[in-house]
């Protein structure tokens, strides 16, 4: 029988981490099991929901906020794994684990792995996947330890970072359709699609950056949805003088592809600051929602990049002090290397693999 997977990420109209990383896991999935069925649960108010390669449901907002739907939906797919990113209520981990299901939760804020770690969704969950490297997130804690000494469930595995790569011939189209050369550019990746709350014009703020560092002669990639500001489009040959090159949201592996090519990157500080790090990449970060200043704040005092506020002007400044500064540079990605992340994709498809009936 084909394995039946359900992927339910928070989802809205701010960011689009959970997505990404359940988006990622699926295809790569699909790679291992061709076979596979694979859904998404998904909030209509997702910039992202439209685009999806697999099939969904569509719900009114956040699947965590419609259960009578979840558990609906649950009981007519019976599928053999339910991956929680960031959702999901006990009500919905019973039907899944009520039709039969493996259950994995991934946990991406303190306030969701205290949720993971509590008695009873401990005994639900079979796999508790946190979604950030161990020196960030934090080893388990001694009561944590007790926990799960006491139940000898779930697995708990830290996902570090996903970083998968494209084919050379791949990278190579990619590279002459945004019309950069490999270590020329700088990479300017807002993330998410749309600002955080106290930050909602987050995505406007990067393209001003991107723009007056275009200004300078500079060759900028600007990697986000389409913006009311004036910009290029890619495919093209190169962006008017003052312009950065701009591309709409891509496959992850086509992104880690530019990560690894850019001579400086300007980011959010969510996961897509961990992968440029991952990736050794030369990084100035800015906090565009709550989590994230503390998590940029434990990478700058490591040497894993430099900070700056949500300020165009503070963010050029920044990135063009990141460029004068070969030596700077080369420690943020030295400093990189030595944290050796690996690509966790493999052993997120290998826990699911081995989570399948036989």
């Amino acid at each position: 029988m084909p394995p039946k997977l359900l992927f339910v990420p928070v989802s809205g109209a701010f960011g689009m981490g959970e997505y990404a990383r359940c988006l990622n896991l699926a295809q790569a999935f699909a790679v291992r099991r061709p076979d596979a069925q694979i859904h998404f649960l998904l909030s209509a108010q997702a910039p992202y929901a439209k685009e999806l390669p697999f099939e969904s449901t569509v719900l009114p907002s956040s699947p965590t906020f419609h259960t009578p739907q979840v558990r609906e939906l649950i009981q007519q797919m019976r599928p053999d794994i339910v991956v929680f990113d960031n959702a999901g209520r006990t009500a919905q981990l019973e039907a899944a684990r009520g039709s039969g299901a493996k259950v994995v939760f991934i946990s991406a804020r303190h306030r969701q792995r205290r949720k993971a770690f509590r008695w009873r969704w401990m005994r639900m969950l079979d796999e508790h996947w946190i979604a950030y490297p161990e020196f960030i997130a934090g080893p388990p804690s001694s009561l944590e330890r007790l926990k799960l000494h006491w139940l000898k469930r779930p697995q708990i595995r830290f996902l570090n970072c996903l970083l998968p790569t494209i084919a050379a011939e791949e990278e190579a189209a990619l590279f002459a359709a945004a019309g950069a050369k490999p270590g020329q550019y700088v990479l300017v990746v807002p993330g998410g699609g749309t600002g955080h709350p106290g930050a909602g014009d987050a995505v406007d703020v990067f393209f001003q950056a991107a723009r007056e560092i275009a200004s300078h002669g500079i060759p900028v990639i600007f990697v986000a949805p389409c913006i009311r500001a004036p910009c290029i489009r890619a495919p093209c040959i190169r962006a008017p003088h003052g312009n950065p090159i701009c591309l709409d949201l891509m496959p992850l592996a086509n992104l880690i592809a530019l990560m690894r090519g850019a001579k400086a990157m300007l980011t959010n500080g969510g996961g897509t600051l961990i992968q440029a790090i991952g990736c050794h990449a030369a990084t100035v970060s800015v906090p565009i929602a709550r989590d994230q200043a503390g998590r940029i704040a434990l990478c700058a005092g490591r040497g894993l990049t430099r900070s700056t506020e949500l300020d165009a002007a503070g963010m050029t400044l920044a990135v063009l002090g990141l460029l004068e500064d070969a030596a700077g540079r080369d420690q943020l990605r030295s400093n990189a290397r030595a944290l050796s992340l690996q690509d966790a994709t493999r052993t997120a498809i290998d826990a699911l693999d081995g989570l399948l009936p036989r």
